[in-house]
Order: C-alpha cells, then sequence, then structure tokens
C-alpha cells in the first residue's frame, strides 16, 4: 500500500469519526464567539471562509480516492460472484467496463427476466422451499464438505 493510500484511508477514516464532527463544530461556536472580539471584520469572516474552502477542496480528492478504492473492491468481489456462479454469465464479469449503450442491451434481458417473474404472480413459484432444498443437494453433490471429502 502506498504512501497516499495509507494516508488517505487514515484520514477518511479519522474525518469521518464522531471525534472529527465534534472538533468542527467546536472550531465554528469558536470562531461564532471570536466574532464580537474582531467586531465582525472581514478578516474574521475570511479566516472561516477560506480555512473552510480549502478543507472542502482537500477533502474532496481524499474521499473521491477511498470511494474509488471501496467501488473496486465492490466491484472484484461482484466480479467473483458472477465468475463462480455455474449458470451465471461471464459476460458481466467487469461489466463496469462497457459502454452505456452495452449496459442498456443487458438491461433489457434482465427487464424480460423481470416481467416474466411477475406473470408468475406467486412467488413460491420462482423461490420455494423444495429449490432451496435442490440448490442445497446440487452444491453438496459439487463440492461434498470436507469431512465427506476423505
Amino acid at each position: 500500500m502506498g504512501i497516499f493510500e495509507k494516508f488517505s484511508s487514515k484520514v477518511t477514516q479519522i474525518t469521518g469519526s464522531t471525534s472529527a464532527f465534534i472538533v468542527a463544530v467546536v472550531i465554528v461556536l469558536g470562531w461564532l464567539v471570536s466574532g464580537p472580539f474582531f467586531n465582525y471584520s472581514e478578516t474574521w469572516q475570511l479566516v472561516i471562509n477560506t480555512g473552510t474552502t480549502i478543507i472542502t477542496f482537500l477533502m474532496v480528492f481524499l474521499i473521491q480516492k477511498s470511494q474509488n478504492k471501496e467501488s473496486l473492491a465492490i466491484q472484484l468481489k461482484l466480479n467473483e460472484l458472477v465468475a463462480s456462479h455455474e449458470h451465471a454469465s461471464n459476460r458481466l464479469v467487469n461489466v463496469e467496463g462497457l459502454t452505456e449503450e452495452e449496459l442498456k442491451i443487458i438491461q433489457k434481458y434482465y427487464f424480460k427476466l423481470s416481467e416474466l417473474a411477475m406473470k408468475e404472480r406467486n412467488i413460491l413459484q420462482s423461490h420455494s422451499i423444495d429449490e432451496a432444498h435442490q440448490n442445497n443437494e446440487f452444491k453438496h453433490k459439487k463440492h461434498p464438505p470436507r469431512a465427506e471429502r476423505k
């Protein structure tokens, strides 16, 4: 893990905490209370405006870095689930790399599946207890528990 990655993860974790929020509120309250001592001058106003602008500007990049990492991790987990499922289409692995037009084509397929499921009108037809038992038996035949493998 790179230095910036460690730094951004730590800062994102700290700034997202309750303690950080309390510190921010205390700073704002301190600034408000100090207003009369500085006669509510332009400099007094400039201090809070400049400080919050700089912090916001820097936090945008740190938050985006953190979101990019989380998004990639989620994509990889979903790719693993799709790739490991016997009946899933491997075309969905790395689907985030497709164009918007390609995604809309795939969306039509899933919309059609949804329409077909709605025609059944009975959730027991698409997800039944028997189906759960069949899926469990199928998995045990394909990958028996460790005790049975010996």
